[in-house]
């Protein structure tokens, strides 16, 4: 671990990331690709020093309430968060401005923080989300070594269901030979419907491999999956995207399955619906307003 100063810390589009790097040790995380430049070791954790106080400069100078979204290229509850407690601060800052939040993760740590999560939701909007790929327990934990398992993450969800807090479920990637698979695909979409989550964002089934990922991605298959890495070569070559033979079928059961259970499954209204500040009406302007 080590700080870093930075002068903001919101995106122009109101992102966040408060670490740089990561500890969980997925396999194929597309984060630890050349093009993002960092310039350190993906597991030395770059914190950005001081984030809390800079994101309350930043929001006192908005002049509209605005979603501020945090995860994409670092999850906010790496091990890390448990001494530092950077994002919960950061969420208090998001909290007493009066902002909305979509926040990313893998890991049951968001559960920390559902008193702010459910003090926010109740202004404004909060949405946790959560990746899930890999159904079986034991392959989760070859895949994705150092976090939340899926089964973990899916009693996660269902806590934030009882607690009325709005879930997406990132159902990506999906690795080729390993589990592109229906029963895999069909495992995560039962736990998506019993924990009645808003919308599921799947662009496909397959992954993505670039100068940096690829790398350690086939060092991972050597280890554990042997011969695999042979395979990947002959079919992918170079390829950027790696889609599954099995993609056209697996995405028509998502569909499916979505439809069925009124679930949303286009990436533009998932993606619209969680950039989308909604400003409630506490229960004390409530009770004013009723004597009307």
């Amino acid at each position: 671990m080590h700080y870093k100063e930075y002068k903001t810390i919101l995106s122009a589009k109101n992102g966040m990331n408060i670490y740089r790097g990561c500890t969980h040790g997925c396999i194929y995380c597309d984060s630890r690709s050349n093009c993002y430049q960092m310039k350190h070791d993906f597991e030395d954790i770059e914190v950005k020093k001081n984030a809390p106080q800079i994101l309350e400069v930043e929001l006192m100078k908005r002049r509209k309430k605005a979603m501020i979204s945090t995860g994409a290229m670092g999850d906010p509850y790496i091990e890390l968060e448990e001494d530092l407690e950077y994002t919960r601060r950061c969420l208090e800052v998001i909290n007493k401005h009066g902002f909305g939040l979509a926040i990313q993760t893998k890991s049951t740590r968001v559960l920390r923080d559902i008193d702010l999560l459910k003090s926010i939701n109740n202004h404004s909007k909060c949405v946790v989300e959560f990746t899930l790929t890999t159904y079986d327990e034991d392959l989760c934990k070859i895949v994705e070594p150092k976090v939340s398992t899926t089964k973990e993450r899916f009693e996660a969800l269902k806590v934030l269901r009882d607690n009325g807090i709005p879930t997406v479920v990132w159902l990506t990637p999906f690795l080729p030979y390993i589990n592109d698979t229906e029963e895999n695909i069909r495992g995560l979409l039962n736990y998506c419907i019993e924990a009645k989550v808003y919308g599921i964002i799947s662009f496909g089934i397959g992954l993505t491999l670039r100068e940096g990922n690829r790398e350690f991605f086939y060092k991972k298959l050597d280890e554990s999956f042997p011969h695999l890495k042979k395979k990947y070569i002959d079919k992918y070559g170079y390829s950027y995207v790696c889609s599954s033979q099995s993609h056209n079928k697996l995405m028509r059961i998502i569909h499916s399955e979505c439809k069925k259970h009124n679930i949303v499954c286009n990436p533009n209204k998932v993606f619209s619906y969680m950039n989308t500040y909604e400003r409630k009406i506490e229960t004390n302007q409530l009770s004013m307003y009723s004597l009307f």
